[in-house]
């Protein structure tokens, strides 16, 4: 057990994983507002810190994972499937090789891993806890949008399967923002912790 917060933040046996930073979810024009009609203001404001938290990461060696969506009709859950035509709209989200499912404000560098995900949480149907195990990693630090979805779909998956949990409070959004705010409370309630980018990179410093 690591029962301290400098044991579980130690570079050698944590991850970065960075969700759905796309332009679909984040860029002005994108599916967020287009199609479901939210200001996603929140999420690419979060952009730099996210980066920032990236270029920290590869300088502590820590590992970084990008998860994307892929929201294709026939490739998403039925609930999903029928959210998306209660829309009225034949566009998808994120749909491969198009705008909005390029990366926004940060981007792989090369040899970093990408897993594609077709539904909300991140371990669902893809080969991240696989990857995750085969590295040895322990605890898995949190950036990307949004908060309260896709974010927290894979953080309680992750904490099911027995990994640490830790959200970079400045490095999450939502379009959503009290939904955003009660993720981050159930979070350090009840999964993990939650600190500011700053912090982390301290530690992994260390």
């Amino acid at each position: 057990m690591l029962a301290t917060l400098k044991e579980r933040l130690e570079a050698r046996h944590t991850a970065l994983l960075v969700i759905d930073m796309q332009n679909d979810f984040c860029a002005e024009g994108g599916y967020v507002e287009k199609v479901i009609g939210r200001n996603a203001a929140a999420c690419r404001a979060i952009a730099g810190d996210v980066a920032a938290l990236v270029a920290d990461a590869r300088a502590a060696r820590v590992p970084v994972v990008w998860v994307v969506a892929d929201y294709s009709i026939d490739k998403v859950t039925p609930g999903m499937r029928i959210k998306a035509l209660e829309r009225g709209s034949a566009a998808v989200c994120c749909a491969p090789g198009s705008w909005g499912a390029a990366f926004h404000g940060a981007a792989p560098a090369a040899g970093e891993t990408v897993i594609t995900k077709h539904c909300y949480s991140g371990f669902m149907g893809t080969p991240l806890d696989a990857h995750w195990r085969a590295l040895g990693t322990r605890t898995l630090v949190f950036a990307g949008v949004q908060t309260n979805v896709c974010v927290e779909s894979t953080l309680r998956d992750g904490a099911s399967l027995g990994f640490y949990i830790v959200v970079a409070r400045d490095c999450v959004a939502s379009h959503m923002q009290p939904a955003h705010e009660g993720t981050l409370q159930t979070v350090s309630f009840l999964f993990g912790d939650v600190l500011g980018r700053r912090d982390i990179a301290a530690h992994w410093a260390s």
